[in-house]
């Protein structure tokens, strides 16, 4: 295998297995911009595997070839709807954050499983009616050199994601909105003083959060393993907040982090036609990823700053 081709497989795998990650780090970017710490993304994910893998086999007789892009939006709608439950729990209820996000992430894999062998039978749905494949980016394709190897045979949803993240650091940052968003994740009592309604931003964060990570959760399911089952996402949502916090809670941080993960994931795939590591037994590929995960964790997450508010129960002044 010549080089331009190893290098345009490594990157196209990298995009493929980055793509999920992508939208899900930026959903928890949101949220916890908002205050609201959400741990619950690998429920959410779930949620969005399962309900995009049915839409996909339900409805491809009548959406044909746009099914796939039509079920991350069925996706970031269960997903969205799903996070509301974290959202009533959290803001509302002023349950602690952690227990919440956790209960999320305990019930839809269980609810999701229930729901397929109602439907289908068995735990996993089967192969899906269309899947996202490899796709060249119109006209950057042809760019000579670099345009085969970055933007050929390569992952659609995962351009999206970058876009996403371009579209999300402009919302946070150059926008009243997200300024608004910002502030009640540092001080929202000043906020409150300043006639922003923080129960409001903060039920938006969480909910942005929750239709992002259901879309990540779609791309999960149709782009990478072609089916639902109980094992589809395991753990990319806690990878993607490790993603999140690599990238110090800003969206193109967390974008670069993210496709760093998949670079990680897919040497798994494409490990064996790189000289260097091809000799390296394939489990500790697989488990790469994961122990990625923990260093970063464990090294960044004192040294990154994180919204001053994260985590703490809003009560409203009197």
């Amino acid at each position: 295998m010549n080089l331009p081709t190893l290098l345009q497989l490594i990157v196209s795998s990298s995009l493929m297995y980055a793509a999920p990650l992508i939208f899900t780090a930026l959903g928890g970017t949101f949220s916890e911009r908002s205050g609201v710490v959400n741990i619950g993304l690998e429920g959410i994910m779930v949620m969005g595997a399962f309900m995009s893998a049915i839409f996909n086999l339900e409805f491809y007789g009548t959406f044909g070839n746009m099914t796939p892009w039509l079920g991350l939006l069925a996706g970031g709608v269960i997903g969205l709807l799903f996070s509301l439950l974290h959202g009533v729990a959290s803001i509302h209820l002023r349950a602690d954050h952690i227990v919440s996000g956790t209960v999320i992430n305990l019930a839809a894999p269980a609810l999701a499983v229930f729901l397929t062998r109602a439907f289908y039978g068995a735990a996993q749905t089967g192969p899906l009616a269309r899947s996202f494949g490899f796709s060249n980016i119109p006209l950057l394709h042809r760019i000579p050199v670099i345009g085969p190897i970055l933007f050929g045979n390569t992952s659609g949803p995962a351009f999206l994601g970058i876009l996403t993240a371009i579209i999300a650091w402009f919302i946070l940052y150059k926008s009243r909105f997200g300024l608004r968003l910002r502030s009640v994740g540092e001080h929202p009592h000043a906020a409150e003083t300043l006639g922003i309604n923080v129960y409001m931003m903060k039920y938006a964060g969480v909910m942005i959060s929750g239709f992002l990570g259901g879309i990540g959760g779609a791309i999960q399911a149709q782009a990478i393993h072609n089916e639902f089952g109980i094992l589809t996402v395991a753990g990319q949502g806690f990878i993607a907040m490790a993603a999140m916090i690599f990238g110090k809670w800003n969206p193109l941080g967390a974008m670069g982090a993210a496709i760093f993960f998949g670079f990680a994931q897919s040497l798994a795939r494409v490990g064996n036609y790189i000289p260097i590591i091809q000799d390296v037994p394939s489990v500790w590929l697989q488990v790469l990823p994961y122990l990625l995960t923990i260093i970063i964790l464990v090294g960044v997450v004192g040294r990154s700053e994180a919204p001053k508010d994260l985590g703490n129960t809003f009560i409203k002044s009197k």
